[in-house]
């Protein structure tokens, strides 16, 4: 069987497009050409419809086995497979069907200050013209209603945010030493420490890859009437296109939420009112992530700027002023 050994497990919009192109690099390691074939997602094909817009999501969804494990057949004699879908940390149902299947995984966690976290997500919807909720906080406020609308995982800004509960039953269904846990900020700040201690987690080489690429970079475009007018026709071309068998359409769609993209500025810094907003959701989750991990997250509970929080792109290796811009790879 073409399985995986490890999986890059969570979370969503905290590095792990960038990590699994860094770890590809790696000559003892093979990762899946689809850095996220979402297979453990589901028994079977994936759901119909979720926001929208979300035709893009379960096109890219490998479900059938036999299309999984070709992802891996390349893999040189030796090697390590793996692959990077980040929503499995977040569904209980996925590690059950992992643990099943391959027991004997290694899963890499990385978590991030779930309001950053939160609003990366929002922002890479509504830039990409997808969410046509315009305002941050209006659009978790909002997550109760979709949720029970059966919107994608993608849309669930808040809960993908509770790494202490999905960490809890994580650890209840795999060993904790077969679980690496860290934080977004060490990918960042660290790169070449951080991707040794996952390649000593995974047993491979150390001191062979030390830098991560930029991928997957969240922008925000300005509120305009080209943006609304667009993400409109985006919105209606995805629920068209879903229809539409295989792939076709795909392109066009791609071409339209690239045009959203066009010129954008990195994604906007939030304001201490904002976070405001969001931090009881999750209080008493960082409590229990802490209480689990013996790691302290107090910093996720403070203002922006004595967050410890990452700031503004900056090339490897330099800091830069904390009252930046947000880093997103």
């Amino acid at each position: 069987m073409a399985l995986p050994d490890f999986f890059v497990a969570g979370a969503p919009k905290a590095g792990t497009t960038a990590l699994h192109a860094a770890l590809a690099q790696h000559p003892d390691l093979h990762l899946s050409t689809i850095k996220e074939p979402k297979f453990f997602l589901t028994d079977g094909p994936p759901p119909a419809q979720g926001g929208p817009g979300d035709a893009k999501t379960y096109r890219e969804h490998v479900w059938r086995r036999p299309d999984y494990e070709a992802l891996f057949d390349a893999a040189p004699p030796g090697t390590l497979r793996g692959e990077s879908t980040p929503f499995y940390l977040y569904r209980h149902d996925a590690l059950r069907r992992i643990r099943a299947l391959v027991p004997d995984a290694r899963l890499i966690i990385v978590v991030r200050d779930p309001v950053e976290r939160a609003h990366s997500n929002w922002t890479h919807l509504w830039s990409s013209g997808l969410d046509p909720i315009d305002d941050f906080v209006t659009a978790c406020a909002a997550e109760d209603e979709r949720v029970a609308a059966g919107w994608a995982d993608f849309w669930h800004y808040k809960r993908i945010g509770l790494y202490g509960q999905q960490l809890q039953h994580l650890y209840s269904v795999f060993p904790r030493g077969q679980v690496l846990v860290f934080r977004y900020g060490d990918l960042v700040d660290d790169p070449p420490g951080t991707l040794d201690r996952i390649c000593g987690f995974l047993g491979v080489q150390q001191g062979v890859i030390d830098h991560v690429p930029r991928e997957n970079v969240t922008a925000h475009p300005d509120h305009s009437r080209r943006h609304l007018y667009l993400s409109r026709v985006l919105r209606a071309a995805s629920a068209t296109t879903a229809r539409l068998p295989g792939h076709r359409g795909k392109a066009m769609v791609d071409r339209l939420e690239s045009s959203l993209q066009d010129g954008a500025a990195p994604r906007r810094p939030l304001t201490w009112e904002q976070r405001q907003a969001l931090l009881p959701y999750f209080d008493a989750d960082i409590q229990l992530l802490r209480d689990l991990t013996g790691e302290d997250y107090e910093s996720w509970l403070r203002p922006r700027e004595d967050s410890g929080g990452l700031v503004g792109a900056r090339p490897a290796g330099q800091r830069q002023a904390r009252n930046g811009r947000p880093r997103d790879f």
